[in-house]
């Protein structure tokens, strides 16, 4: 659906990180596994700012097992010594299904018990094709094949995340075939967040991906492109989002 490093604010800065797409069965629950692993040298910290997709994740690290929401605003990780983890981006069908609130879970996250899936993942890394089988197998056993809602489900998050031609709810709307409050309702009981919520997002992470790769480009022109207002526009949605402008984000890279 996208490259390897839309939403890392900062991919230079990235230790070793991998993304790998489902297959099988799997490309109905999962967006795709994205692993990093990490040694660093005592008392070095390594900063990790990322702009999250608007959908869940599954995350599997060697003492733990997480489900995390989806999220309203900028996260960071700070990595130290030696680590990993195998990380499952949730399509709606399987996050609907692991949690029964989804929009409860947003900018949250819960401790799943699931000793099993622990081992397995912890056996089978560094493998990371051995490690994801461990986690798709997981996710099919627990989840199960989509049904026709779901599917909705996952075609509207496909939608609002990679088509930069979606600016409106309607334009969505239209394209689903079903009216915009039940986008807006499908939204909510399977991401837990709003259709508009996720457009914002996904435009956000193309305009700092635009703003990372073309050091050139006038900020101006990547506003236009996206559908903000004007650049004004898209300095606010920085600054609400992450905390600083566009401009402050192309001198710190």
């Amino acid at each position: 659906m996208t490259d390897p490093t839309r939403g890392v604010l900062y991919p230079q800065r990235l230790p070793s990180f991998t993304r790998l797409r489902p297959e099988g069965e799997a490309s109905a629950l999962a967006e795709w596994f994205w692993i990093p692993q990490w040694e660093l040298p005592e008392g070095v910290v390594s900063h990790q700012p990322v702009l999250g997709y608007p959908a869940a994740n599954l995350v599997v690290e060697p003492d733990v097992v997480t489900l995390w929401g989806a999220t309203t605003r900028a996260s960071e990780r700070e990595l130290r010594r030696s680590g990993w983890a195998v990380g499952a981006l949730l399509k709606p069908a399987a996050f609907a299904r692991l949690h029964g609130a989804p929009s409860e879970l947003v900018d949250a996250h819960i401790v799943l018990d699931e000793p099993e899936l622990q081992v397995a993942v912890s056996a089978a890394m560094p493998d990371l094709g051995a490690a994801v089988a461990a986690v798709s197998g997981w996710l099919r056993e627990r989840v199960g094949p989509p049904t026709s809602d779901a599917r909705l489900a996952n075609a509207m998050a496909d939608l609002l995340m990679s088509d930069p031609t979606i600016v409106r709810l309607d334009d969505a709307a239209e394209r689903l075939r079903v009216s915009v409050r039940t986008l807006q309702r499908l939204a909510h009981r399977t991401v837990g967040l709003s259709p508009a919520a996720m457009i914002r997002r996904r435009r956000l992470q193309e305009a700092a991906q635009r703003v990372r790769e073309d050091p050139d480009a006038p900020l101006s022109d990547i506003a236009a492109e996206l559908g903000y207002a004007d650049q004004a526009h898209l300095a606010n949605d920085f600054r609400a989002v992450l905390g600083f402008t566009a401009t402050d984000y192309r001198a710190d890279l």
